[in-house]
């Protein structure tokens, strides 16, 4: 069959995502992200993982956009079947009922960036660049850029990005929040799976539930969305995870969470 794309290793229930295609510095054309979007919803179905973390392979690039060559020959209507394509994925990435974190080991440029954003969280090496560069190619972004950027790093640093479609490091991706945080290179994936290990010890549910509550922030007013927080805070109380939390902390234990 066909050359896989995407590599899957499991760590301590920590399932890491790595995009193979170094070659191409990891660009993505609908084969890539056809074969993402379904090893993805995998993890997120399985009982034995906990979280996610996406990277890609080597040591230049994250993700360095999507197939511009590919893209050349796009009209109208394949366009849109792409951005259909990449919007998909970036929605599955946001959406996921368990934590994913983009370990950016170098690149995320244009496709490679919107994916970045639309984890949960970002770690990135020393040698990471960020970058959406449509404009400089006489197109914007397509999978999620415009609307994403804006919601993490502010309406100023998000445009000036967009428009301006320069590179920037990692270090100033820290400053405009961007990133969570800068590891070497070496340690990236260590650092990214001790972060999904710590989130082992808290309650499953409660992370899926404050995940929810954090997307829907963005899509509701403020009213709306505290009704729902309320409404997922007081629902918790009649379940096992919440009993069990609250009962070790009184007791002085760690609580045994079901995953």
């Amino acid at each position: 069959k066909n050359k896989m794309f995407v590599k899957n290793k499991i760590i301590d229930q920590v399932s890491i995502l790595t995009i193979q295609r170094e070659e191409a510095l990891n660009a993505l054309n609908p084969d890539v992200l056809k074969e993402l979007d379904s090893m993805l919803e995998k993890q997120i179905s399985d009982r034995n993982v906990g979280s996610i973390i996406i990277t890609g392979s080597g040591e230049k690039a994250f993700i360095a956009g999507a197939d511009i060559k590919l893209m050349m020959g796009y009209d109208v209507d394949q366009a849109y079947e792409f951005g259909k394509l990449g919007q998909k994925l970036t929605l599955a990435i946001e959406n996921s009922s368990k934590p994913v974190i983009a370990a950016v080991n170098g690149f995320a440029l244009g496709g490679g960036c919107e994916i970045a954003i639309s984890c949960h969280i970002r770690y990135a090496s020393e040698n990471a660049f960020f970058a959406q560069p449509e404009v400089k190619l006489g197109i914007i972004p397509g999978w999620g850029g415009t609307q994403r950027l804006p919601k993490i790093v502010g309406k100023g640093n998000a445009t000036e990005l967009i428009i301006g479609g320069h590179m920037i490091n990692s270090k100033e991706a820290l400053r405009i929040g961007l990133v969570n945080r800068i590891v070497s290179s070496e340690k990236l994936i260590d650092e990214s799976i001790n972060f999904c290990k710590e989130l082992q010890k808290n309650g499953p549910t409660s992370i899926s539930n404050s995940l929810k509550c954090i997307n829907n922030s963005y899509d509701n007013s403020l009213v709306d969305g505290l009704e729902i927080e309320l409404e997922a805070f007081s629902n918790s109380f009649c379940s096992e995870e919440t009993n069990e939390g609250l009962s070790a902390f009184v007791d002085k234990r760690k609580p045994k969470f079901k995953k």
